[in-house]
């Protein structure tokens, strides 16, 4: 694969730990804040709110630049608001500058998805884009334990300085390794915009906003399932939490190879996979082993569906990727959202920690139903076309 994936990886890997360490460091930030830990939730809500907001409108207004020019900016800022948010002299600065460093992150990930793809062989594309998330998925194995063990020791202001030197490092391998990409064809944002009036795409984020929003339903609570339910020690949930991640690695390199031999079977079994997984656990989650088997399986099947979705979305979107491409981080977060959001509905609702995972469940068989309208368009669309040339 080509070298320059490595630099879109080092900052997949930036953008990873600064999302998720959030939650790692939270108690010690908000001591020193000053507020509760609910109030210092903020900084984790803001930040995915800077990722909503920023992929369109970055992804738009950036539209006839050259991608690596894309790219570095990006990471520009990226680093610009994880130093600000180290620096941060309270609460309201700090929400502010972590939706500042949550802006770039999806158009980030929309400009690296097509240059990715844009490098690799014919047949190896989706692999060559789940080479860069693979920086993504590592943050949650590496990335996330040392930051959140840095901030425990250190503070997590130190942890965040850490994140804006990656972001430095990632800013010289993208203008040392990644070649010049020049303009889009004839970029445009109305045919950016154009890209949106096609229903597949829709689809297709949609998609991505149900079938992980099931994975988000489960690991939002996975804490007090597995110390309350389950019974393990916190200190060996950071363990399983690891677990989880080596899970999404495997599942982000398995969904690239499989989606460039197959991608809409392979979308099915990821997704029907999910399902069933979510629903095992809310009976393995009484266990200590099978929690910890199911765990690694959740994340497994979960982000098999990241390179898949991310290959189909380009795929429909034609000549005009950018924009589409970064929707799909936009949706990511909001899938982020729903699943916590109804997550904590059947909890606060007196199911039980476990009750997520069958929400989780519901939610991919949703997104498998959708996955399955969208492989019927396909097929109508293939009658069709050799009616209409003959």
């Amino acid at each position: 694969m080509p070298v320059a994936l490595l630099a879109l990886a080092i900052g997949a890997f930036g953008i990873g730990t600064t999302e998720f360490v959030m939650m790692g460091v939270l108690p010690e930030a908000a001591a020193d804040f000053g507020v509760s830990i609910p109030s210092a939730g903020y900084l984790i809500s803001g930040y995915a709110l800077g990722v909503v907001v920023g992929a369109p409108l970055l992804t738009a207004a950036a539209v006839r630049l050259p991608r690596k020019t894309m790219l570095l900016a990006m990471m520009g800022l990226f680093t610009l608001g994880n130093t600000l948010f180290a620096l941060s002299p309270n609460q309201e600065f700090g929400v502010a500058f972590r939706f500042l460093a949550g802006l770039p992150h999806g158009a980030f990930f929309g400009a690296g998805a097509v240059v990715a793809s844009s490098l690799a062989k014919p047949g190896e594309r989706a692999k060559a884009v789940s080479m860069m998330f693979l920086g993504l998925t590592l943050a949650n194995v590496v990335g996330v334990p040392l930051g959140t063990l840095l901030g425990q020791k250190v503070g997590w202001r130190a942890t965040f300085g850490v994140v804006a030197v990656i972001g430095l490092i990632a800013m010289a391998a993208i203008a040392k390794l990644v070649p010049h990409q020049g303009k889009p064809v004839e970029p445009s944002l109305r045919g950016e915009l154009g890209a949106f009036r096609r229903p597949q795409v829709w689809l297709a984020l949609a998609i991505v906003t149900f079938g992980l929003g099931g994975v988000f339903a489960c690991l939002s609570y996975i804490v007090p399932m597995l110390t309350d339910v389950t019974g393990y020690s916190p200190s060996n949930v950071t363990l399983l939490l690891s677990l989880a991640g080596v899970g999404m690695t495997i599942g982000n390199i398995l969904g690239g190879r499989l989606a460039d031999k197959a991608l809409m079977p392979s979308l099915y079994v990821s997704l029907f996979g999910l399902a069933t997984v979510l629903a095992i656990f809310t009976f393995t989650a009484n266990g200590k082993v099978g929690a910890a088997v199911t765990i690694f399986f959740v994340g497994l099947a979960g982000f098999m569906i990241g390179p898949m979705m991310q290959a189909r979305i380009m795929e429909k979107a034609g000549g005009t990727p950018s924009l589409v491409s970064a929707a799909v981080q936009s949706a990511f977060n909001i899938a982020n959202s729903i699943g916590a959001y109804l997550g904590g509905l059947v909890i606060a609702g007196g199911f039980g920690l476990v009750a997520p995972n069958w929400v989780g469940a519901s939610l991919a068989v949703l997104g498998l139903s959708l996955a399955a309208v969208s492989g019927g368009l396909d097929r109508r669309e293939a009658r069709l076309t050799p009616a209409m040339a003959s």
